[in-house]
């Protein structure tokens, strides 16, 4: 037997996103967002699911609090609604909207748990998607604007803040490979939708030094590390690219003020480059306090020419694989978070890692053995990190419970909680009291059977 001990100050947490757990998609004065319109589309989301109820948290967030506690964390990540508080977008301001997440917000704080906010998790006023979304230079001064709301109105309350989650998913999932709202498949406007993303998290991070808001603020890529499947030159080329795509791409210009350049060429040589306007990289590189990493699995990865924007294909080495179909490798997590150590020795938190394990109830239990088995391996090398002196400040579970799982609907779990879709009754599962276990003791207990 193991025990790895954690710092004193340590946070341990889960996280979640609106749109994937408040439901209540036409209530409080709530507009709607493309994710409404993505999901009520025929054919984007298995068995044409939608999140017009999800987990209905928006009523029933004191029971969801009420489990965290059970569950003795000290930090909870959540997003806003984008649309609950400002339903077109940039528009009136909508009461209902904020006076909801004060409630929240002051729920946890009388829990004793330290909200952890995320601006954007995707879901973007329709009426913005309207007039371009993200294409539109338009959407940042929107998004400063709701962002500078948030930051007057919740200041003392919340202290600690993300500009956007996943970048890479905002870009090049949703408008390049189109499995996520909008769905375009169109890499030059996959392209202008990173950059003008990145321009409104630097205006967005400037806003939050001008009010002087007590707290820290950062952005939550999801990084990925890759190993190159053979010595070759080019399949090492396909794993960097892989990388710099989902963690360079976004962070070199917050922390260098410049893209990769790499993959600037490698973009460049067909034709594609971001739109950059005068003083746009000087918006960008805003010192910030912190960065989420969100990290599921590593691959490994080989030149294919017909592998898609990357010439890259990923090889499948036998590893088990989470129900999701992502390769369970704790060690990716080690390796990228040392890569992003060329910034600097900066404040990390884990703001997502889980593993989407599908076990129902069987005698009134959810035996999810490998969930727990995941959790470990990737907590293991969180407190290895930290041995190497690195600053990692704290851990949160994906997710806190069972939710609308994005394209794939409410088919895939990736929660510490049971959710019965129909019931929408919570069930601690067995990586839950887990979970607790390790928060509770603030060590992880490692044992070879």
């Amino acid at each position: 037997m193991t025990i790895f001990q954690f710092p004193n100050d340590f946070k341990w947490g889960t996280a979640t996103a609106a749109y994937q757990i408040e439901g209540a998609a036409k209530e409080g004065g709530r507009g709607p967002s493309i994710w409404d319109t993505f999901s009520h589309t025929p054919g984007r989301v298995y068995n044409g699911d939608n999140g017009d109820v999800a987990c209905d948290s928006y009523h029933r967030y004191e029971e969801d609090v009420e489990l965290m506690q059970e569950l003795g964390i000290n930090t909870y990540r959540f997003s806003i609604s984008w649309s609950r508080i400002i339903p077109d977008g940039d528009g009136e301001i909508n009461q209902e909207g904020l006076d909801y997440y004060h409630r929240f917000v002051d729920k946890l704080l009388e829990a004793g748990i330290e909200p952890f906010c995320t601006l954007y998790h995707w879901d973007l006023p329709q009426t913005l998607q309207d007039v371009g979304g993200w294409e539109n230079r338009r959407t940042i001064d929107a998004f400063v604007k709701y962002s500078e709301v948030m930051y007057r109105e919740f200041s003392g309350k919340i202290k600690s803040w993300l500009t956007f989650n996943e970048p890479w998913c905002i870009a090049f999932l949703s408008n390049l490979i189109g499995v996520h709202a909008p769905g375009k498949q169109d890499l030059q406007v996959a392209l202008n939708v990173a950059h003008n993303l990145l321009v409104a998290h630097g205006k967005s991070v400037s806003k939050f030094r001008e009010l002087g808001s007590d707290g820290k603020i950062g952005i939550a890529p999801n990084v990925a590390w890759a190993v190159p499947y053979s010595k070759s030159a080019e399949d090492q080329g396909a794993a960097d690219r892989n990388i710099q795509v989902f963690s360079d791409w976004f962070l070199d210009p917050i922390y260098k003020g410049s893209y990769p350049k790499p993959l600037y060429d490698w973009f460049e040589q067909s034709g594609h480059v971001p739109p950059i306007e005068e003083g746009d990289m000087e918006a960008i590189a805003q010192p910030i306090d912190h960065i989420g990493i969100n990290y599921y699995a590593m691959s490994v990865n080989r030149f294919n020419p017909d592998g898609g924007y990357l010439q890259m294909e990923e090889v499948d080495m036998g590893l088990i694989k989470t129900d999701i179909g992502w390769p369970v490798e704790s060690r990716g997590l080690y390796e990228v978070i040392h890569y992003l150590q060329k910034y600097g020795n900066i404040d990390i938190y884990i703001t997502e890692n889980g593993a989407c394990i599908n076990d129902d109830i069987v005698n009134g239990k959810i035996n999810d053995t490998r969930r727990i088995s995941y959790l470990q391996q990737h907590i293991a090398q969180v407190h290895r990190v930290i041995t190497d002196g690195i600053n990692l400040k704290g851990y949160m579970a994906w997710s806190l419970m069972d939710n609308f799982e994005w394209a794939e609907g409410y088919r895939m779990r990736f929660g510490l909680v049971h959710v019965d879709y129909r019931s929408l009754k919570r069930t601690p599962k067995e990586s839950f009291y887990w979970y607790q276990n390790v928060v509770k003791n603030n060590w992880l207990e490692t044992r070879r059977e």
